[in-house]
This record gives C-alpha cells, structure tokens and sequence, in this order.
C-alpha cells in the first residue's frame, strides 16, 4: 500500500505516502480545501516548469495541519480523535511521509529518527497545542505495519 488514508468516521486524519510511492506527473494527496498542501512529482529529464511567482492571497487557517517527513529510522504515530480518545496506530519507516490532517496525534520512536516538520506558521508555544495523556505502548493497535 503506497497511499493510505487514515480515517475515523468521515473525517480524515492522516494521508501517508510510503517511501516506494511513485508516479509520473504532478500527483496532489490533498483535496483543494485542505490548510496544508501535498504533492508528488516525477519529471523527465528536459521538462521545464515555468518560472513563477505566488501572489499574495488571504488564507483563513482555523486548524494546524502538519507534513512530517521521516527521513530516516521508524516512528509510531498514534492517533486519537478531538476528544482525546485513542483510535488506532501506523508505523512509519525512513522515507515515508505523513500529512496529519484532524483529530489528535502522538508519537514514540522505535527507532533513532531524522525527520522534517512543516506546518502553518508562525508556532506559538503554548498557545497552539493543547497536550493530554496517551495511550501506553503496551495497548496500541498498530495497523497495516509496512515498516
């Protein structure tokens, strides 16, 4: 499975994109409404990609999404839901990549990792995250383990 969408009733928690995923062209993970933004691309050599500017356009942003990149090492995501009640969990291998839409999330490393975060700024420290207590490792649901 290259692309797996995390879900818990209609909503959407998480998209992940396995190191292996691969496709030619522009591929958007992301439906057009989505605060966060992912793409894939894969080009032939010579393809030219014109030169451009962003305008500037007015977003209203009422929720932080973020992209992690693992750029190395294995890393157990654990997702709840707006109440703070654990669902379920996926493991992510280096190269993997994971938007992490709604809901709540936490994390233990399995392995040493490396990875990158991209997220809405600018981060406010204390105001832009409200922390609660996770689950134990022991009681995890780990699904779809692919790492």
């Amino acid at each position: 499975m290259n692309i797996e969408t995390v879900m818990h009733s209609s909503l959407t928690l998480a998209i992940i994109i396995r190191k292996d995923f691969s496709e030619p062209g522009l591929k958007f993970f992301t439906p057009a409404s989505y605060s966060q933004q992912l793409a894939y691309m894969r080009h032939p050599t010579g393809k030219m990609i014109q030169p451009h500017v962003h305008k500037p356009v007015h977003r209203d942003v009422d929720h932080t999404q973020e992209v992690l990149f693992l750029k190395s090492g294995k890393l157990r995501v654990d997702f709840y839901d707006e109440s703070h009640q654990y669902l379920e969990s996926r493991v992510l291998a280096g190269g993997d990549i994971i938007l992490l839409a709604s809901g709540g999330h936490g994390f233990e490393v399995i392995e040493e990792i490396e990875m990158y975060e991209v997220k809405q700024g600018p981060y406010v420290e204390g105001d832009d995250k409200i922390k609660f207590d996770g689950i134990s490792s022991d009681l995890t649901n780990v699904k779809d383990d692919e790492a």
